[in-house]
């Protein structure tokens, strides 16, 4: 079960990989970035940095750009899941929460927000710690808007321009390291989005 599981994740990494490279050139790809790095810090579980590696691998020299796009689009859809968790919680939050199997712990989540405010934001903005999850919770424990938005758009960008720069630095090498072990690094990418939801379970 385990292994067709993990054989089918990868076939679909590998497919939004290659389609992804296929059109990595044109202006497109840019809005998909930003609409799937606002998507994620809202509602959508996969983060903005594989299709951003995709890019920056094609176009190593439009990294600032590509770091710029990736935070814009994540810091809107930082405000919008803020505004989920403080006014829309019971029509909108709560089945985001549950599509995540996070209903049981979710009071602590908001008492994490409540108590380490912008701290437990920052820890979400750049580690794999799901943002949308942060987001939510800290629009539920009423955290102040504006460092809420100041800390989210420093997380953010520190997180997404160290992505973007490595890309710049060692694109090519990453990209064959990617083509010749994709298998392993599908792993390494499913066992860090596990992993960020696991973290905050031990809390």
């Amino acid at each position: 079960m385990l292994h067709s599981t993990l054989a089918t994740a990868r076939r679909w990494l590998r497919s939004l990989y290659d389609w992804t490279l296929h059109w990595a050139e044109t202006q497109q790809s840019f809005a998909a970035l930003f609409l799937i790095a606002l998507a994620e810090s809202s509602v959508f579980p996969i983060p903005p940095d594989v299709l951003l590696i995709a890019i920056v691998a094609a176009r190593p020299r439009a990294w600032i750009r590509a770091t710029g796009v990736c935070a814009a689009g994540s810091l809107i859809g930082a405000a919008i899941g803020y505004g989920i968790g403080s006014g829309f919680m019971a029509t909108i939050g709560e089945p985001i929460i549950g599509f995540y199997d996070a209903s049981e712990d979710w009071s602590r989540f908001v008492s994490l927000a409540g108590t380490w405010g912008v701290w437990f934001l920052a820890a979400a903005a750049f580690t794999p710690i799901p943002f949308k999850v942060a987001t939510i919770a800290s629009g539920a424990a009423n955290m102040p808007f504006v460092p809420f938005i100041v800390i989210s758009l420093i997380g953010r960008t520190t997180r997404f321009a160290l992505v973007a720069f490595t890309l710049r630095l060692f694109g090519s090498r990453i990209r064959n390291w990617l083509e010749d072990n994709f298998g392993l690094a599908s792993i390494m990418f499913f066992a860090l989005l596990v992993g960020g939801f696991l973290v905050l379970q031990l809390f």
